[in-house]
Formats: structure tokens, C-alpha cells, sequence
């Protein structure tokens, strides 16, 4: 028997990381160890205190290792990497984000092993990120043999900017639905323990508390549902830059007891129960996983028409998709879920079942593992001088 593909999945990230946590980590938890013998390597800040992520592999049992940087351009962290590959003979890079893309590339250059790069999408918003660094990662992703993109959008993107079509795969997020499941016996205790009353219809947002993610507009939505719809609560769960600008905002718009800040908050599930409606309001998203977990946990869908989600759940069939940045027409379709709750329970349905197939996480895995499997099979000379050609 031939030994596993030996992968490095290389991560960068601060405090407790977003999406692409879930899918490194699940990944690396559910592969075949026969096949794939994954390490997931995270870069991680000195001066980060809140960094949770080896909490998070270690309940996974993920082989996990960390290099730690000083600052956020260690050069340090390099010769480190490279021992990491030598010491666990990896075969592929897998990274995730600009400052791992850059260093898989280098890799590549200086080591026997194979970049790759997952491509989540560029949702940063300062003036170096925009200006700099993802136009540098998008040059050099151009040079990467194989890429994932976790959207049509993002595909788009890249070919754009010069990668052949041939070398970037679509892989969309998947989720385990068999953890993301709804318990109807839970929603009555769980609406209780959070202070909801029976009639209250509470709409629920779950993600960072940043820009892109237009939780102002959400905010103004639910303060034109209120004249009407006196029973309406509004509950954000994460947290981010923009948290106290939102809360002065939502004072100023909304009732005391009408909104709920939680902060950064890991049981999703349990808040999935108190929800009534889940809403997307975003500016720009790659694939959201947090609209997978809604669907899984048939929550009643609101979404912007931004990145990846249309991709994953159609207007209509298993959610009401909406245009970005309009606060009347968001809070028309969170009045519409309020009124069809025959259609909205319909649409769920469809959601459930759809995570279940196309959108489940071991899709998602039986694609990336085929891409893993293609990139270390054995190749001919020709082959192998033009994938040194694009490395």
C-alpha cells in the first residue's frame, strides 16, 4: 500500500478566525487517514490574546501545529515552515488567504511540494489590503498550478486576472448536516432562557461585525419593521471593529429591548432555535457559511444577492434573496417570511434537503480530495515541466 498524500493546510488568522475555520478544521477531522494524512498549521500573532483556533483542533483531535510570528512580517516564519515541510514530508500546501498564498508559492519554489490555494474571496477593507495585498495575491494565485474558488464569482475573479479557466475548480462550502440538525423540542426552551416571548418574532444575523457585512442596513430594515410589527427583536451574534458604531446606531433607532448584541457566540445551533428568520445583509460574501448553517438548520432564509449565496440557495425555492444595500426591500422580505409561514416552512424544507446532497460537507470533501489526488499522482515529464511552468 502507497502512504497517504501528506497535506499542509496554512492558515493565517487572528482571534477566533470566521468560515474558513469550519471548513479547515471539519476537513482535517473527517479525512481518511489512509488516504490523506492532514497537518493544519496556523500563523499565529504573539500579540493575538484572544486566538482560539488550537482550542478548536484539539476538540477535533486535527493534527494541529502553530508557527508563531512576532509581528505580522516575521521573516522568521518562513524557515519554519520549511522545516515543518521537511519534518512531515509534505507532499501539498493547501492555503487559505493572501499571506498563506504568498508563502505556499514560495514553498513551491523552494521545497518538493505542490501549492495549492482555497480562495475565499478578499472581504478585508483597509486601504493596504485594497490596494496591496490582494492585488499582489491575485498576481500571484495566477501563478498557482490548481486553485479552488468557493464561488463562480471568485472563478471569475481570478481568470480576470489571469489564471487559465482550466486551473481553477468551483468546490462551494459544504456543511455536516448530520451536527446542523433542528430540534423542534428546543425552540420553546431556548426562546425562554433568552428572554423571548411566544409572539416574539425574532430575527437573527450571525457574523463578523465589519464593513462588508452591512449590519447598519439590517438595523435600518428592523427599525421600519417596528411601527408595524411591534414584536419584532433583533440579535447579532459576533463581533468585530464596527460593534460599538452598530450599538450606537441601534440605540438611536430602536427600542431598548428590541436588539441583542452577543458577541462572539460558538453555539450556533442553540441560536439557530430561538430564531425565527435568519438575514443575510451583505455587501460581498465568498460562500457564506453561515447561510449553509441556516439552511441546515431549516431557519427561514433572508439574503443579499452578493458572492457565492445565490449559488447556494435560489430566490424562492430555499430562500428570498434580495438586491444589496436597499434597507426597504430587506425589511419587505423579512415582512413577507413574517406573513407566509406556509411558504417559508416550504422553503426550508428544500434547504434542508439540498444541504443534505450537493451542499454536504462530504461533497465538498469527495471534490477537494479528488483535486489532492490529482495534484500528487505521478506524472510524465511533460507534465511535470509545465506544472514547474506555473510554480
Amino acid at each position: 500500500m502507497t502512504r497517504p498524500i501528506r497535506v499542509l493546510e496554512l492558515r493565517s488568522v487572528r482571534g477566533t478566525g470566521g468560515g474558513p475555520e469550519k471548513t479547515i478544521l471539519y476537513g482535517a477531522a473527517r479525512t481518511d487517514p489512509r488516504r490523506f494524512a492532514v497537518t493544519v498549521c496556523y500563523l499565529r500573532d504573539r500579540r493575538d490574546q484572544i486566538f482560539s483556533i488550537d482550542g478548536k483542533a484539539a476538540e477535533l483531535g486535527v493534527h494541529y501545529v502553530e508557527v508563531v510570528e512576532r509581528h505580522s512580517l516575521d521573516p522568521a516564519i518562513f524557515g519554519a515552515l520549511r522545516r515543518i515541510v521537511r519534518a512531515q514530508a509534505i507532499d501539498i500546501v493547501h492555503a487559505h488567504e493572501y499571506k498563506t498564498d504568498i508563502l505556499a508559492y514560495l514553498l513551491g519554489r523552494c521545497e518538493p511540494v505542490i501549492p495549492l490555494a482555497t480562495v475565499h474571496g478578499w472581504t478585508g477593507h483597509s486601504r493596504r489590503e485594497r490596494l496591496v495585498y490582494y492585488p499582489l495575491d491575485k498576481m500571484v494565485l495566477s501563478r498557482f498550478a490548481r486553485l479552488i474558488a468557493v464561488s463562480g464569482d471568485i472563478r471569475s475573479v481570478l481568470i480576470k486576472k489571469g489564471t487559465p479557466p482550466d486551473r481553477v475548480s468551483v468546490v462551494l462550502n459544504g456543511i455536516d448536516h448530520r451536527i446542523f440538525r433542528r430540534d423542534d423540542a428546543r425552540r420553546g426552551p431556548v426562546r425562554a432562557e433568552m428572554g423571548f416571548e411566544p409572539n416574539d418574532f425574532v430575527i437573527g444575523a450571525v457574523g463578523r461585525l465589519e464593513p462588508q457585512k452591512r449590519f447598519d442596513i439590517l438595523i435600518e430594515a428592523v427599525a421600519r419593521l417596528l411601527p408595524l410589527r411591534p414584536a419584532v427583536k433583533l440579535v447579532i451574534a459576533g463581533d468585530g471593529s464596527l460593534r460599538a458604531a452598530l450599538e450606537r446606531q441601534a440605540l438611536t433607532r430602536l427600542p431598548h429591548s428590541a436588539f441583542r448584541f452577543l458577541g462572539n457566540t460558538p453555539d450556533v445551533i442553540r441560536l439557530h432555535h430561538a430564531f425565527d428568520v435568519f438575514v443575510q445583509s451583505s455587501d460581498y460574501e465568498g460562500t457564506p457559511n453561515a447561510v449553509l448553517e441556516a439552511m441546515a438548520l431549516e431557519t427561514p432564509i433572508v439574503a443579499t444577492n452578493v458572492g457565492g449565496t445565490s449559488e447556494l440557495a435560489a430566490d424562492g425555492v430555499h430562500a428570498l434573496i434580495v438586491p444589496p444595500g436597499d434597507s426597504s426591500i430587506l425589511a419587505d422580505a423579512i415582512e413577507r417570511t413574517l406573513i407566509d409561514r406556509g411558504g417559508a416552512r416550504q422553503r426550508c424544507v428544500f434547504a434542508r434537503r439540498r444541504v443534505e446532497g450537493d451542499l454536504s460537507f462530504d461533497a465538498r470533501m469527495q471534490a477537494v480530495e479528488s483535486i489532492y489526488e490529482e495534484l500528487a499522482a505521478p506524472r510524465s515529464a511533460s507534465e511535470q515541466k509545465e506544472m514547474l511552468r506555473w510554480t
